[in-house]
């Protein structure tokens, strides 16, 4: 079907163990070539609506497309893995390699990838991230912003169609978030970005969506300069 999103949901609801409600019917739409921003209160649902959908939680009701058929079942969830890279917001979550190299090569070989292919993947996302040579260095013993930008290497290396984004510029010094945000700026991949930061989110989203009493609302930033 032409123009099917990438990512479509309808009443998805989600609530806790303890009966905390947290999503109440989300209606969302995500299309090829789009960025799109979530913003809202802390405990509001936006980390919680990234991981359904790429299945590390599991809705209590209505509906997750992705990739143009629905999924519901863990086996459902393995391509979805393939083709949606998650960020989380704790990159020592991410990381868990001796080396920068073995990290960003561990997805790609995951997927099936030869050794030299991963490492190739590897030392051209290092370039686009500005870290060449970074290839040896002890993953534990990067910066801050050194183990932000490795992090999403370690989805670039996977060449995934879609990204989602949790807080991917929280905490950073100024030339490091300026540096994602010139990355993110030109990446093809759809995207959705949780960020508190207005600023950030205009100039590498062009829709924002306020995630708000277990719902989505949306409105357009118009297109970027």
């Amino acid at each position: 079907m032409e123009n099917a999103p990438l990512i479509r949901t309808r009443e998805l609801a989600f609530a806790y163990e303890d009966h905390r409600r947290v999503l109440e019917g989300v209606d969302f739409e995500l299309y090829e070539g789009e960025s799109v921003g979530l913003v809202g209160n802390n405990g509001s649902g936006k980390t919680t609506f990234l991981h359904l959908l790429v299945g590390l939680l599991k809705p209590n009701g209505g509906t997750l497309e992705v990739l143009g058929r629905p999924r519901r079942e863990e086996r459902d969830f393995h391509e979805v893995r393939a083709n949606l890279g998650l960020l989380f917001q704790d990159p020592d979550d991410q990381l868990f390699c001796p080396t920068v190299e073995e990290d960003l090569a561990f997805g790609p070989l995951n997927l099936g990838a030869s050794l030299p292919e991963a490492r190739e993947r590897a030392r051209e996302t290092l370039a686009l991230l500005g870290l060449e040579g970074f290839e040896r260095r002890i993953t534990h013993h990067l910066s801050g912003g050194e183990k932000n930008l490795v992090s999403l290497g370690t989805l670039l290396t996977m060449r995934p169609k879609v990204l989602l984004l949790d807080e991917p510029t929280a905490s950073l010094d100024e030339p490091t978030q300026a540096r994602i945000t010139e990355i993110l700026y030109n990446l093809p991949q759809a995207k959705i970005v949780v960020s508190h930061e207005p600023d950030f989110l205009e100039q590498v989203t062009t829709r924002t969506c306020r995630m708000l009493s277990g719902r989505i609302r949306t409105w357009d930033l118009g297109p970027r300069t």
